[in-house]
């Protein structure tokens, strides 16, 4: 039968587990005990062998892929592929899925969360009553207040009804907008340079693509308020972080809320942690409990579909215009 490898964190439980068992499959965990990087022999051992892997957003190099001949599927358990070499895979056969519409709600409360984290100025007052420094300072009151949405999807729409719920107006940038979403919940669309000038809070829902590669830079963020808030919950490499440490460090910005780093996990020597205006957390926006059961059952329901011939519209984002894939590479 074949055999599976869950590489992605969180991968190690779940409702996949008992799918794939009962369908009569191998499924293996990597050891989470080793050091390995995907540069070496260390990964390509833990993955000898395997027709899918249940992915995270580790990357996928030819080179990697070459060391992989029965690898069938990249499913990655979320949305994002940006760092998986699409021609590559492409090229060898290999479908690489994500799982769309399991866990914008997940994420859509944690950028509240660090919205209204940044905006209270916690963890600060947090450390200062532990530390007995009984500090009240005031900070602007979020409603009323304008948030800027970059990236109008799913995740940006339930971000949306949410900042509404709060007494916030949105506005957004979005190349392909639910114009009826749009509509009933009275978004204001606006051009990329307007949303930098008139967001209080700017959260980007945006895929990263080249175009998008630092679209928080200097050059951005000097047309940003020098009160605004930046919210990340998508990719890191969509935020210039050189650019945002010195705009925090200098009061170019108020605050920023970052989910999501250049490089993963955030190195100790990195400056971001000297800043106080700065509420970070370990890249779990999309990590609740409910999204986590449906992200694996829906990859694992992809995984086995693409075995029995099914094509899961939507859910494969390569083989463009390819009719005739199978699993057994006939």
């Amino acid at each position: 039968m074949p055999k599976v490898v869950c590489l992605s964190l969180n991968s190690d439980t779940g409702p996949h587990h008992e799918m794939f068992r009962e369908a009569g499959w191998e499924l293996h965990v990597v050891d989470r005990n080793r050091e390995f990087s995907f540069d070496n022999e260390g990964i390509t051992a833990q993955l000898a062998g395997c027709h899918a892997i249940f992915a995270g957003a580790e990357p996928y190099t030819a080179e990697l892929l070459d060391q992989l001949p029965d690898l069938r599927i990249i499913a990655r358990t979320g949305v994002g592929f940006d760092a998986v070499d699409l021609e590559a895979c492409d090229e060898r056969g290999i479908v690489v899925t994500t799982t769309p519409g399991v866990n914008h709600h997940s994420v859509a409360e944690h950028t509240i969360a660090l919205l209204m984290g940044v905006a209270r100025l916690f963890p600060q007052r947090d450390q200062n009553v532990r530390s007995g420094n009984w500090i009240r300072k005031s900070t602007p009151r979020v409603m009323g207040s304008t948030l800027g949405i970059i990236g109008l999807g799913r995740i940006g729409q339930a971000t949306a009804t949410r900042a509404i719920g709060l007494g916030l107006k949105v506005i957004a940038e979005e190349p392909y907008p639910n114009q009826g979403f749009v509509d009933s919940q009275g978004i204001e669309l606006v051009s990329r340079d307007e949303i930098f000038a008139r967001s209080d809070y700017l959260s980007l829902h945006c895929p990263m693509t080249p175009e998008n590669h630092h679209l928080i830079n200097a050059d951005s963020i000097a047309k940003m308020k020098p009160t605004a808030v930046l919210l990340n919950t998508a990719r890191g490499l969509l935020v210039d972080e050189t650019a945002l440490y010195d705009a925090l460090k200098n009061g170019k910005l108020r605050g920023a809320g970052l989910d999501v780093f250049e490089v993963e996990p955030l190195p100790l020597d990195s400056p971001l942690l000297e800043l106080d205006n700065l509420f970070m957390s370990s890249h779990v926006a999309g990590h609740d409990q409910e999204s986590h059961d449906d992200t694996f059952a829906l990859a694992a329901n992809i995984i086995m579909g693409l075995h029995n011939g099914e094509w899961p519209e939507g859910c494969v984002q390569n083989q463009k215009g390819v009719t005739d894939w199978n699993w057994n590479r006939e």
